[in-house]
């Protein structure tokens, strides 16, 4: 297990949003599952989706690469309406511009800015930072389902998605020693996104809720 602690907080310093704006200088801060992770997941291509421009639009987007050990799997990304599945996929992007700024060392991670902001980009600062604090990165796949948009007018929604962490593991960027530990209930965790259409088009979240142990994501 990784600890993925999305929540705002008042805890979220502006050290912490300088991250987003310059360079990754801080760590995991807890262990989770006291798994090393990636130490060097600068290179490689994991299972991020392309963050290109996305069919049938003409945003240019900041580009997201995850390394070859770290993988986000995305259950149920069409429902039929263009604007839902247009608010999960930018929803899939945020999850991802998160862990590629956990999992690879550069000077700046734009897809961080570009898909989250206000308390949610406060929240996703302060937890990448935590990451590099202590040290630690992830390894591993983390599953994501039942994902369902709820939308209010024509540029907010709200998403409630599952995360399953059981084959997701912390580990060291020094030693990439990873320590693998049996899934637990806590690796079940409840997501609330809300997410805002922005004026170039893109749904950005505002504000990331979770809910580690949540039973109706035990499964």
């Amino acid at each position: 297990m990784r600890t993925r602690t999305t929540t705002a907080a008042a805890t979220a310093l502006t050290a912490a949003v300088a991250l987003l704006l310059t360079g990754c200088g801080g760590s995991d801060s807890s262990d989770t599952k006291d798994s090393d992770k990636i130490a060097g997941a600068e290179s490689g291509s994991g299972s991020s989706k392309p963050s290109a421009s996305a069919p049938g639009d003409d945003i240019e987007r900041p580009e997201i690469k995850l390394p070859s050990d770290v993988e986000n799997v995305f259950e149920g990304g069409t429902t039929g309406d263009p604007t839902k599945d247009a608010v999960l996929a930018d929803n899939e992007r945020m999850i991802n511009s998160i862990d590629e700024a956990i999992t690879v060392d550069a000077d700046k991670h734009p897809a961080l800015k570009f898909y989250s902001k206000d308390d949610a980009l406060l929240a996703a600062a302060t937890y990448v930072k935590s990451f590099y604090d202590s040290g630690k990165t992830w390894t591993g796949v983390t599953r994501y389902y039942d994902r369902e948009v709820t939308l209010d007018g024509k540029t907010s929604a709200t998403v409630t998605y599952c995360g399953d962490e059981t084959k997701s593991y912390s580990k060291d960027r020094e030693t990439k020693q990873v320590k693998k530990a049996p899934g637990e209930a806590d690796d079940y965790v409840s997501y609330t996104a809300r997410m805002e259409k922005n004026a170039k088009g893109v749904w950005q979240a505002l504000k990331v809720t979770s809910q580690r142990g949540a039973e109706q994501c035990q499964r």
